[in-house]
């Protein structure tokens, strides 16, 4: 198993992307915190892979901090972090969006990376070694209309990536992201804009290659390689997984 004795934890793990990442994580022999704002998910994803749920709204860091120290407390270390939580507004006119709801993007698109950083960092650097990957998304690089305080803040998360990667790695620690494309999670009519309907999916998937919406198990599996030992000479890299729609 690649990632036996390692230990993770991962922020909106209980559903999308995040759901996907764990039970990975924990099917290769990882032993893993899940954290979400919603309890509950949480608690069953938690549950499902002998892991260990924290409710966490990842956009306060005395939330964050807690919740790293009981991953901490429960597993002895933390090994790995996955950034994974995230949130837009509805595709729409730019100017529909406040500044309440631009702030939200903010703070959990991207000052909940500061945030973790704040939290794990003195303990990765104790140990020598870390990996973090953020879920980035072809949003910062290819950005599609409609969505561009989120295009924006996927942007500051990618260039965060690489500038941790390049600050860190003197001491051992790795920093990367993973961009997907739209996929099959519960955000996905935001992105759309529209319902999700087959007429209205069919216009999105002629915009990707390979013809399909990103699943879970694409992200995950780009997680387990980023995460393993396997890619112990990778980091600054934004590993695009997205059928091509980033060419």
């Amino acid at each position: 198993m690649r990632l036996q004795g390692k230990t993770a934890l991962v922020t909106g793990g209980g559903s999308g992307f995040g759901r996907g990442i764990a039970e990975t994580f924990a099917r290769e022999g990882a032993r893993v915190a899940v954290l979400d704002i919603n309890a509950e998910t949480a608690g069953a994803v938690a549950s499902g892979i002998d892991g260990l749920a924290i409710a966490c709204d990842v956009s306060q860091g005395g939330q964050v901090r807690a919740a790293v120290e009981k991953a901490r407390e429960r597993f002895g270390s933390l090994d790995i972090v996955v950034n994974n939580a995230g949130w837009t507004t509805p595709n729409g006119p730019l100017l529909d969006t406040d500044e309440a709801a631009f702030r939200k993007i903010y703070d959990i698109n991207v000052l909940s990376i500061f945030h973790m950083t704040h939290a794990v960092l003195p303990h990765w650097r104790e140990r020598g070694r870390g990996v973090m990957i953020n879920v980035s998304s072809t949003a910062g690089i290819r950005p599609r209309p409609g969505l561009s305080w989120y295009n924006s803040s996927k942007g500051a998360v990618n260039t965060l990536t690489r500038s941790l990667a390049a600050e860190l790695a003197p001491e051992g620690i790795r920093v990367n992201a993973i961009a997907p494309v739209m996929g099959e999670t519960g955000m996905l009519e935001r992105f759309m804009g529209c319902e999700d309907t087959p007429e209205n999916r069919a216009r999105f998937l002629a915009t990707i290659p390979l013809g399909r919406l990103s699943q879970p198990r694409d992200i995950a599996n780009a997680a387990l390689y980023l995460a393993s030992d396997e890619a112990d000479f990778i980091t600054g890299v934004i590993l695009e997984v997205d059928g091509g729609r980033t060419v």
